[in-house]
């Protein structure tokens, strides 16, 4: 079975974290593996979702689990079961007050063998979009750190 995962420490809180992965329209602002997200990810709804890995290619998902601030999946593929992808988001705390971010993504069933020798490394992509979401998270969502302006009159 062919698999990718990545995990990684934020410091944030679970439901900022939780909110950026939900957000479909704030993808492309934060993260530089995706494009656009189409659709709204919420619970048994369906979502498009562009990757820059591959350009011109749109793959429909759908949200089927879903734990407030602690884990989702994504599932994708062909009728019957023959080709599966399965993507899960999982937030864990951690320690010091950091959440433990971790994504998988596998792929099963008749035509995994065949298929899955065509999907390229997506590992680096793994990695930077852990990487794109720490730092909005830890940032309040632009990417750039968070200032506090303190004046006194």
């Amino acid at each position: 079975m062919k698999a990718f995962a990545v995990t990684i420490a934020i410091r944030a809180t679970p439901e900022r974290i939780w909110a950026l992965l939900t957000d479909s329209a704030g993808y492309p602002g934060w993260n530089h593996t995706v494009d656009l997200v189409e659709g709204t990810i919420a619970p048994g709804e369906r979502i498009t979702v562009h990757a820059k890995i591959s350009p011109g290619r749109a793959f429909p998902v759908k949200v089927s689990e879903w734990e407030i601030c602690r884990r989702m999946v994504w599932i994708g593929g062909m009728p019957l079961g023959l080709f599966t992808g399965t993507r899960t988001f999982e937030l864990k705390p951690g320690a010091n007050g950091t959440v433990e971010f971790s994504m998988r993504e596998a792929y099963t069933g008749l035509m995994a063998p065949l298929i899955g020798r065509s999907i390229p490394n997506l590992q680096p992509a793994f990695d930077e979009f852990a990487g794109d979401l720490k730092r909005a998270s830890e940032s309040g969502g632009t990417g750039r750190p968070v200032y506090e302006i303190h004046l006194t009159l």
